[in-house]
């Protein structure tokens, strides 16, 4: 599927929205209709895959968990935009559902919103869970449900042009030797490397493994860290490595122009696998370099199952066991290769690789990466990613210097936080 990684934008725009719609009723998806724990009843789980019906996989695993659980689950997919939004409004209400499915980003929105329980209250295990993906649904000390699974990003490369340039792609190691490369692939005619540099989410997501992997940290944009991974993209348009169509790219405008064949690399997630297959020559992928070398710490998509607020306390006991089922190992097996995501346990990670081979740089890239409200940002992230990916756009179309346009983005970014 085309995972939160691609529609955590309008998620986050939702997010920012929220506030000032005014409330209407849900009465139709509530879960407070049903009885307590104790007595079965009916439980509601809301998630962000509509494209999946009655007949599909996930809707049975859901079916079999309630089952399990001894309740009838009624379950609701809605778009991932529509969905915060409800979400939101029904915390309002105090008509949320049991079990809720979102988007990474948006748990510390809805845990400051008072709208989600800690692993604390419910007693939900996340021993098993790595830790760097759990990171995203923690703030202020508390842990808010657990991850279903991620997605992240790497680059792709287009192994018939590399090797007509003469470059090994098993020396692309870090920064210089990636830029050699991509020198190498210019000075024969063709084009080097392309990504998403539009000014919105996409584009501070698709920017944040170049930026971490500077070292960089986003509570200080203007840092010498930061101004070099700015100045590693600025340099690769300067010298045609890049094409000037990056400034208004889409994850998925970007995906096409490597589809087209002219470029040799292309930063984009696992969520383009299955298209991946369809391309008319041999790829490859490698994880996105640090600028030292190693893999650079790239954002994780993917969604967080967590249980909502709810008057009758008496319902999180048999919450905590659906949520359990859903993200049991065996289950996880399934459910993560249905959506195209890498496990957040290790062992079912082991199992994926031993499938699919192909999945094992997907996995080392998503040991390695972070959530984009973790280190306690919450929900001062979009407050800073908005200056950061202005900051990107001015960069790339000349308006401003690297060092410049990062100084103005710390600046507003600093202001919004206070």
């Amino acid at each position: 599927m085309k995972t939160s990684a691609r529609r955590m934008g309008a998620a986050l725009i939702a997010v920012a929205i929220a506030g000032g719609v005014g409330a209407c009723s849900h009465s139709d998806d509530t879960s407070t209709g049903g009885t307590s724990s104790s007595g079965g009843g009916t439980y509601a789980i809301w998630d962000p895959y509509p494209q999946f019906d009655d007949s599909s996989d996930w809707v049975k695993l859901l079916t079999k968990c309630g089952t399990a659980a001894g309740v009838t689950v009624k379950r609701t997919g809605y778009d991932t935009t529509d969905l915060t939004n409800k979400a939101l409004l029904a915390a309002q209400q105090n008509n949320s559902p049991d079990v809720l499915i979102i988007d990474n980003p948006v748990i510390s929105t809805l845990a400051e919103a008072g709208a989600l329980t800690s692993t604390d209250e419910t007693k939900l295990d996340t021993s098993a869970m790595a830790p760097n993906l759990l990171g995203a649904g923690q703030t202020g000390g508390k842990t808010y449900g657990v991850p279903i699974g991620a997605n992240t990003l790497a680059l792709y490369y287009n192994k018939d042009l590399l090797t007509k340039a003469g470059v090994d792609v098993a020396s692309v190691k870090d920064w210089p030797s990636l830029t050699a490369a991509l020198q190498k692939v210019k000075a024969k005619g063709k084009k080097g490397i392309t990504f998403s540099a539009i000014g919105t989410e996409e584009g501070s997501f698709q920017f944040l493994p170049w930026y971490w992997g500077s070292g960089a940290q986003l509570t200080a944009l203007d840092s010498p860290q930061a101004v070099s991974a700015l100045t590693l993209w600025t340099d690769w348009l300067k010298k045609g490595y890049a094409p000037n169509s990056v400034i208004n790219n889409t994850q998925t405008t970007s995906w096409q122009e490597f589809a087209s064949g002219d470029f040799a690399f292309s930063e984009n997630g696992t969520w383009q696998l299955a298209n991946a297959e369809k391309l008319g020559f041999s790829y490859g992928i490698i994880p996105v370099p640090a600028s030292a070398g190693g893999t650079a710490p790239a954002p994780t998509g993917g969604e967080f199952v967590s249980i909502p607020v709810q008057s009758k306390t008496d319902r999180y006991a048999t919450s905590e066991k659906l949520v359990s089922c859903l993200t049991s190992p065996d289950n996880l097996l399934t459910t993560d290769t249905t959506l195209s995501y890498i496990a957040p346990v290790a062992a079912v990670q082991e199992k994926q690789v031993a499938a699919n081979p192909k999945l094992k740089v997907w996995v080392d890239a998503v040991q390695a990466a972070k959530g984009r409200t973790g280190d306690n940002l919450g929900t001062k992230y979009p407050k800073i990613s908005e200056p950061l990916w202005t900051a990107v756009q001015a960069a790339l179309s000349g308006s401003k210097s690297p060092q410049d346009a990062l100084k103005a983005a710390q600046s507003t970014a600093a202001a919004a936080t206070k």
